[in-house]
């Protein structure tokens, strides 16, 4: 198959890089020409364990390819994915403009294209949207634009892929869900992902869109289940973490561990916005969701008490070691350490940040924008090691569990250490100024 992937970034780049191995020819593209150009080059545009080097070997094997002309990746294609980004507007609803931006430049680009196949094009919704979407916004974006001789179908098929393990999880995936109208575009979509070890579901379009709300809104909740849990048990001198390891051990009724672990709060690209969309689609339909709204609340009071800890302490200078919102990724957007590091500094305090995987010159696109909008002066706060971010810090806050943090903590303990991860090790724990987050 040839296949045009819209949206470089986290999800597009994996998605591209690994259906480009499956054996597919595959063209990325990309209205950011740093983007194109890093793919152009055998780069990944994104920090993801294992990409580069998929990206290296699709690029020199000729099966990808990127560019910002959509008519060039549309050329003879059969599918289209759609992997752009969904952020949240200012009052919580989902910011579809970018996917109908995506589906009316598919619609202008295949009325130029000389020989479309025979099959027609089909157009499938990797991006997180909420239910209605593919039909309401997606066909009717490329409709408006495309000739009608032109066959298009649409489908969703929404990527499960963790930042940080994107790559394990493309290759092995829970399960591949399409959701379609026709059984002939489901057969399609499904011939992309034949090479893969995956379990294919076919649903209904909707039901597609709405699962990965399910699922996000599922994994927000635990994470916020096991922070209350935490605060409660931490005022009884038990130890949140022994606890939740124990509850985790009910594989019968407890689903799964992932996310159940007290520590610190949720963020990143997916659960606040997912979050915040399905609140918004209660609001509008009037259905009252309180477990779900108290979780954007009790996920707030997770970063206001470590501020609140902060400030008891007295302190003057605070150190944070990790920024971003997940170890092993440079992915900053709504990462909670970027709301307390600017919290801190609102609040006057003398901020020193270091991480070792996040690098500003190499962050682009929304990631960039996010993070000069948060936090404009990063690159003033940035030490070079650990070691320089504690030296003479009142308080050091914690999230990377990477082994040269742990040795500077070791070698020159603060006063104050403040552990949001719970994975430093029990030679870190047993350090005098050490506290744990929720434990």
């Amino acid at each position: 198959m040839k296949v045009a992937v819209f949206g470089l970034g986290y999800a597009g780049t994996v998605s591209a890089g690994c259906i480009a191995k499956g054996g597919h020819d595959v063209w990325g593209v990309d209205i950011d020409a740093k983007k194109v150009n890093a793919v152009a080059r055998g780069r990944s545009p994104v920090v993801e364990r294992g990409l580069d080097d998929i990206v290296a070997a699709a690029v020199r094997a000729g099966t990808l390819h990127a560019t910002t002309d959509a008519r060039i990746a549309l050329d003879g294609a059969e599918c289209a994915l759609i992997c752009v980004g969904t952020p949240s507007t200012d009052h919580g609803n989902v910011d579809l403009s970018h996917v109908e931006a995506a589906a009316e430049e598919i619609g202008r680009a295949l009325a130029t294209v000389a020989h479309p196949r025979d099959g027609g094009l089909c157009v499938v919704v990797r991006s997180t949207v909420p239910p209605g979407t593919v039909h309401g916004v997606v066909a009717a974006a490329v409709k408006r634009t495309v000739p009608a001789e032109i066959k298009v179908n649409v489908a969703a098929c929404p990527e499960f892929l963790r930042e940080g393990t994107g790559v394990d999880d493309f290759f092995d995936p829970p399960f591949t869900v399409i959701g379609v109208d026709d059984a002939a575009t489901g057969a399609t979509v499904s011939q992309l992902f034949s090479a893969f070890d995956a379990r294919i579901r076919i649903v209904p379009v909707r039901t597609a869109e709405a699962l990965k709300y399910a699922c996000n809104a599922f994994h927000a909740t635990k994470v916020a289940f096991a922070n209350e849990i935490a605060r409660v048990f931490r005022t009884m001198n038990v130890d949140a973490r022994e606890v939740m390891e124990l509850f985790c051990e009910d594989d019968r009724l407890t689903v799964a561990p992932a996310y159940l672990r007290p520590g610190f709060a949720f963020g990143g690209s997916c659960l606040p916005k997912d979050l915040r969309a399905l609140l918004h689609l209660g609001r509008m339909n009037n259905v009252d969701l309180p477990l779900l709204a108290g979780t954007i609340h009790s996920n707030e009071i997770t970063i206001s008490s470590v501020v609140d800890r902060v400030v008891s302490a007295r302190a003057l200078t605070v150190a944070l070691l990790g920024l971003s919102f997940k170890m092993q990724t440079d992915d900053l957007r709504e990462s909670p350490y970027v709301t307390l590091a600017e919290t801190l500094i609102g609040k006057g305090f003398d901020v020193r940040i270091h991480d070792p995987i996040v690098n500003p010159s190499r962050l682009v696109g929304t990631n960039s924008a996010y993070i000069n909008a948060k936090l404009p002066h990063l690159r003033r706060l940035l030490a070079n090691s650990a070691t320089e971010a504690i030296s003479g810090a009142d308080v050091v806050i914690v999230s990377s569990s990477d082994p040269a943090v742990a040795d500077a903590l070791i070698a020159k303990p603060p006063p104050l250490l403040l552990d949001l991860n719970g994975r430093l090790g029990p030679d870190v724990e047993a350090l005098p100024g050490y506290a744990g987050c929720a434990w």
